[in-house]
């Protein structure tokens, strides 16, 4: 074991792909996990035990739609009972005031809720589904009960309206507002070119954000995440590979971030076949990218490399077919011509092709 490597702090514990969105945007890989191929009850709470053993103090449990899973709320009594903080990731849908108020008494403590647009209109267009009525309900449902709401706002194109959805966030009673450009992996990938921002829209979007976080100070944290490919520096990804945060994905697979298997060349550990603090420690995926040592020129001797740690491993491999390489968002990085091509030309087009659901095998 490398002593070295500190204890995690967060687990994202993806409990299913089954979802009832079909968004464009949807980080999560291409081929979904299937519902016979998910994590039992058990083997979910032993992961919730050796997530604990290891030192890990959040636990965010999503998905999919983590409300799909009947054992729910055994799970958030587990991850409670071992002292962890647990998180809902939701999109509401499923979410009554009866089953919130059972999870709520079992430990819950914070529910992170999605919302694909300002309006209803643009909302349901994007999720592929009428879903806007039913989040505004559930965003009030935690709000009753006591608990902190976070509201998280994929950006793209067709959504990219930062003073309606900071309103909006507003009248829903968010405590934090999360406006996240989109990241390009698994079906967003599949959508770059109709869910790329324009230059217009994001320069528009950055004084609307630094005005409103300023009203807001003290009643509604905004954090807004930049649309990387317009930047002159990458942002630091999760704090550094395998630093501070592990996903465990609906069939095991522990992954350094949720974009990981992004990563075709990255050996993938499952939890079924190999003790979770080994995986942590001593496995190849977790220690591939840690530290400074793999880095390359120009990473290895900048002097930003304890800030951005390289950049976006999963971009550098989708971008560049090579997860080593300097996150060529990187303005210091030999293939930044790479990124500028795609804002020249990011392609014809227009529609979204939905996420489809997942296979019931």
């Amino acid at each position: 074991m490398d002593v070295t490597v500190a204890p995690p702090l967060g687990m994202l514990a993806e409990l299913t792909h089954r979802c009832p969105l079909h968004c464009p945007y949807c980080s999560n890989p291409v081929e979904l996990t299937a519902r016979a191929d998910e994590l039992t009850t058990g083997q979910w709470l032993d992961v919730l035990d050796a997530a604990r053993d290891i030192g890990v103090l959040q636990v965010h449990l999503s998905g999919g739609e983590p409300l799909a899973r009947p054992d729910l709320p055994e799970l958030v009594t587990r991850a409670a009972d071992l002292g962890c903080y647990v998180n809902l990731v939701t999109s509401g849908l499923g979410l009554t005031e009866e089953r919130l108020a059972d999870l709520t008494d079992r430990g819950l403590a914070h529910v992170q809720l999605s919302v694909q647009g300002p309006d209803a209109e643009r909302a349901n267009r994007i999720a592929g589904a009428r879903a806007h009525e039913h989040k505004l309900a559930a965003a009030a449902l935690v709000k009753e009960a006591g608990l902190p709401l976070t509201v998280n706002v994929v950006l793209h194109k067709a959504n990219h309206d930062v003073g309606a959805l900071i309103a909006l966030a507003e009248r829903m009673g968010a405590d934090r507002l999360e406006l996240a450009n989109t990241q390009y992996y698994g079906w967003a990938l599949r959508n770059r070119a109709a869910l790329m921002p324009t230059p217009e829209q994001l320069a528009a979007a950055e004084p609307v954000v630094r005005a409103q976080a300023r009203r807001l100070r003290g009643t509604m944290e905004i954090v807004y995440v930049v649309a990387d490919y317009y930047e002159k520096y990458p942002k630091p990804c999760m704090y550094g590979w395998g630093a501070r945060q592990l996903t465990v994905a609906p069939n095991g697979d522990v992954l350094p971030c949720p974009a990981a298997s992004a990563i075709a060349t990255l050996p993938v550990d499952n939890v079924k076949t190999r003790p979770l603090r080994d995986i942590w420690y001593d496995s190849e995926s977790f220690n591939a990218y840690r530290g400074e040592e793999w880095m390359r020129e120009p990473c290895r001797t900048c002097d930003r490399r304890s800030v951005d740690f390289g950049g976006c491993r999963c971009q550098a491999f989708q971008l560049l077919g090579d997860a080593a390489a300097t996150d060529p968002v990187c303005s210091r990085s030999p293939d930044r011509g790479v990124v500028d091509l795609l804002l020249r030309s990011p392609g014809e087009q227009e529609e979204f092709v939905m996420r489809g659901p997942v296979a019931a095998r």
